[in-house]
C-alpha cells in the first residue's frame, strides 16, 4: 500500500528545490546584469571585494578564500590590472610575492557595485521580520551543513581548509578532530 504522505512529502521537496534554485538563478541573472554594466564581472567583483576588505593579499590569499586555483586568479588578476582596478607590488619582507592593492578605479568599482549589493539585498528581503530573517538563515545553515556531509560522504570537500568542518551533531570539529587532507601538494 502506497503512503501518500511520503509522495507529498516528496513532492513538496521537489517544489522547494526548484523554487530554491529559481530564486538563485534570479539573483545571479540581476547581479550579472548590474555588474556588467559597472564593466566588473561577478567573479571579478569578488575579488575586488576580498582586495577591499584585505588590502595587499596575496594571490595565494584571494585563490584560497575564493576556493579556486591560483592560476584561475592569476586570469582574473590580470585583467583586472589591465582595467586599471588593481595594482601589483612586491611583498616588501618576501619579493617572491607580489601584495595587490586597489586603485582609485577599483576603489570606485567597489563603492558602486555595493550600493548594487545592498539594493538586491534590501528588496529580496523586503516585507520579512527580524525574526523570519533569522529562521530563514537557520534553515539556510542547515541546508548547507546537509550538503558539505553530502560532499565528505562522497570524497569531496567543499569547504576552505581554513573553515572548521563539522561532526555528526552539527558541532565545529576541533583539530585533532580533523581528517588528514588527501589532497596532493
Amino acid at each position: 500500500m502506497c503512503d501518500n504522505r511520503n509522495v507529498d512529502f516528496d513532492a513538496k521537496k521537489r517544489v522547494l528545490t526548484e523554487k530554491y534554485v529559481m530564486v538563485m538563478k534570479l539573483h545571479r541573472m540581476y547581479l550579472d546584469r548590474e555588474l556588467n554594466h559597472s564593466g566588473v564581472y561577478r567573479s571579478q567583483n569578488q575579488i575586488l571585494m576580498h582586495i577591499a576588505r584585505y588590502p595587499n593579499a596575496s594571490q595565494r590569499e584571494i585563490a584560497d578564500r575564493q576556493h579556486v586555483s591560483t592560476a584561475t586568479i592569476a586570469v582574473s588578476l590580470k585583467k583586472l590590472e589591465k582595467g586599471g582596478y588593481i595594482s601589483r607590488s612586491a611583498d616588501k619582507q618576501d619579493n617572491r610575492f607580489n601584495q595587490i592593492c586597489l586603485t582609485p578605479k577599483g576603489h570606485a568599482a567597489v563603492e558602486k557595485n555595493k550600493n548594487i549589493f545592498s539594493r538586491v539585498e534590501e528588496a529580496q528581503f523586503r516585507g520579512f521580520t527580524d525574526i523570519e530573517i533569522d529562521q530563514f538563515e537557520n534553515f539556510l545553515d542547515r541546508i548547507r551543513l546537509n550538503l558539505e556531509y553530502l560532499m565528505q560522504e562522497n570524497g569531496g570537500d567543499c569547504r576552505n581548509e581554513k573553515e572548521p568542518a563539522y561532526d555528526s551533531s552539527g558541532s565545529k570539529k576541533t583539530e585533532e578532530q580533523e581528517e588528514p587532507s588527501n589532497e596532493k601538494i
